[in-house]
């Protein structure tokens, strides 16, 4: 078997989860990040969105392992004194298989993919089950939300359905990281079920 392939992404530690499908306002004011963004522009539009809370745990330091989400930009807003407002849009998730020191004042590493391991026997069925409870959570409110995300059983679910609920930003790193869709949607209805109870 092939090892997975590794490339090389330029990272942006924030301390706020960016899930594959969710879309993410970003206020980028830091000289590095201003230039990092430029060479994204100029590239492929995209970067490593990758949660770290610096209060938390320091400095960060591309820890080898670190599971991150790849953002593509999709809207950008440069302002007047160089600062700029984008939209990014998360992709697929990567874990970073080697930091990088590069000339560059921003954080750069060699990523390899990070896919789920495995496809659950049944998961439709359990994305139904999945749906009909996030359903009933938004019947039991008290008005309904102005936009909810698509939903369609046919496709991965977990992420669409995370980006509904109000957890701490680690609880949903946590969340990024586990590599079964089923696992997913099992921590999803335990909050669900504890919203209808």
């Amino acid at each position: 078997m092939e090892p997975p392939r590794r490339y090389r992404l330029p990272l942006f530690p924030l301390p706020v989860v960016l899930f594959p499908t969710a879309t993410m306002p970003l206020h980028i004011f830091e000289p590095r990040y201003r230039r990092m963004v430029a060479r994204c522009l100029e590239a492929d539009r995209r970067f490593g969105l990758v949660y770290h809370d610096v209060d938390v745990k320091g400095p960060f330091l591309t820890e080898i392992g670190t599971v991150g989400c790849i953002a593509e930009i999709v809207d950008f807003q440069p302002l007047p004194d160089g600062r700029s407002m984008l939209m990014a849009r998360g992709l697929e998730r990567f874990a970073i298989a080697d930091g990088i020191e590069s000339g560059e004042a921003y954080y750069e590493a060699l990523v390899t993919p990070y896919a789920d391991v495995r496809p659950d026997e049944g998961i439709e069925e359990h994305r139904r089950r999945s749906l009909a409870l996030f359903e009933a959570v938004v019947r039991a409110l008290p008005s309904e939300p102005a936009s909810l995300p698509e939903m369609d059983v046919s496709t991965e679910l977990s992420f669409p359905l995370m980006r509904t609920i109000d957890v701490d930003a680690a609880w949903q790193q946590a969340f990024l990281e586990l590599r079964d869709e089923g696992h997913r949607l099992e921590r999803l209805d335990a909050v669900f079920r504890a919203a209808l109870g």
